[in-house]
């Protein structure tokens, strides 16, 4: 059976560069980095490679990067230890409303204990409204957290001119502008000197690193109080024994992606495109979600497909050995659209058979044509035993459908497919 592996926002292949790079550390270099003794400076010195390595990606100073144990930490670090950092000059915080979790989440809890959050808005390809942004700034925020990209719809966000918006109301001289760019770092240009943030939160497993480590960037002259107390490690930021063989890792896939970036992007890109392109010619009632092609992920494909449920569309693609992602959470067996596909105003109906193919260096040009071949024989077959679909076929109308349509009622056409 065919092992064709298209869910690479949620981790990735580890590169056998950096497996090389981190085996002397499982094995041989054991050393505790924080000791004085000769295999500990051993661990230490590659530490701080790392640490180059990292910080060099996004164009940073190695002294900015505070290493995590992933993304969701990051962020909860960023958020808890700002707020904790500022609760005296203002208890106001900004962010979108498509952001991931490991943001939202926090945000509920410091919402219960009174600080005010104002939830950002996004048109129908995911995108902030610069001057929506300007607007809801206020004299007590103290923090604006916008992603750099959404992992589900692949937009990329204008991050430089919404941090200009922020640095130039001088509504006060203290907000802190973080964003969460894990689906971005080595896929998409990111530099935070350009971008002028005072955070960014990057992660190893989605750029062919070793899971279990991340980083947190944040400017020098930020204060950050940290979430986790012990020791010293990490300047004091982030304290437990340092992941001193997934740091390694990462330092390594991350110089790997810089130096790749380019043609590792160019590649996706190609690929991406051929099924942006082609499943709508293969497939009727079929809608691209989120981004153009010019101002979304090298590797993000979102579409939804009407007349058929989530759940058996991936069960059916599995068994043809073919891994994917939901946009939807009805694969979790909840018939809830994501809160993504809610915010771009996807109708439930339509939005209840979407899918995210997420592209990686290792997929093949033989491996997209498999999923052209296979693809619409599978939503074919679920739309045979569709009851909406056979009304549909019958009356020419779509049956239960939602605000937030985006198609005509009585036509077979979608207004996305013909921009």
């Amino acid at each position: 059976m065919k092992n064709i592996y298209l869910d690479n926002q949620s981790n990735t292949k580890l590169d056998n560069n950096v497996l090389n790079a981190m085996m002397p550390f499982l094995v041989d270099c054991y050393g505790n980095p924080q000791s004085i003794y000769s295999l500990g400076a051993i661990s230490k010195d590659a530490l701080d490679t790392a640490r180059f390595q990292v910080a060099s990606l996004i164009n940073a100073d190695a002294k900015e990067i505070t290493f995590t144990s992933c993304a969701t930490e990051s962020n909860n670090l960023i958020v808890k230890g700002i707020v904790e950092s500022l609760k005296t000059k203002g208890k106001h915080i900004i962010v979108s409303s498509i952001e991931h979790f490991s943001i939202l989440n926090p945000l509920k809890k410091l919402q219960n204990e009174g600080f005010e959050i104002t939830y950002l808005p996004v048109d129908t390809k995911g995108n902030i409204n610069a001057k929506e942004l300007e607007k809801s700034l206020r004299k007590d925020t103290i923090l604006v957290s916008i992603q750099h990209s959404n992992p589900e719809i692949g937009t990329v966000q204008n991050i430089k001119e919404l941090v200009a918006i922020v640095k130039n109301s001088k509504i006060n001289d203290f907000v802190v502008f973080h964003t969460d760019a894990v689906s971005s770092c080595g896929f998409v240009p990111v530099d935070v000197k350009d971008l002028n943030v005072d955070a960014l939160t990057l992660s190893s497993s989605v750029i062919y690193g070793p899971k279990g480590v991340a980083a947190l960037y944040v400017k020098k002259g930020i204060k950050v109080i940290p979430q986790i107390e012990g020791g010293v490690q990490e300047n004091s930021k982030r304290s437990g024994t340092e992941n001193v063989p997934a740091i390694v890792g990462f330092g390594k896939a991350c110089q790997i992606a810089k130096t790749k970036l380019v043609s590792n992007a160019q590649k996706i890109k190609e690929l991406r495109d051929i099924l942006i392109k082609e499943l709508p010619k293969r497939i009727e009632y079929i809608y691209l979600n989120g981004a153009t092609t010019e101002n979304r992920l090298p590797g993000n494909v979102n579409f939804s497909i009407e007349f058929v449920e989530g759940e058996s569309l991936f069960l059916l693609l599995d068994a043809k050995g073919i891994m994917a992602a939901s946009g939807s959470a009805c694969a979790n067996k909840n018939l809830k659209l994501s809160h993504v596909l809610s915010a771009i105003n996807v109708d439930v109906a339509v939005g209840q058979g979407s899918i995210v193919f997420t592209l990686s260096k290792y997929n093949t040009k033989e491996e997209i044509d498999f999923v052209l071949e296979e693809f619409p024989k599978i939503v074919n077959r679920l739309r045979e035993m569709s009851p909406l679909y056979s009304y549909f076929l019958e009356t020419g109308k779509r049956k239960q459908a939602g605000p937030g349509t985006n198609f005509d009622q009585d036509h077979d056409h979608c207004h996305i497919c013909e921009e």
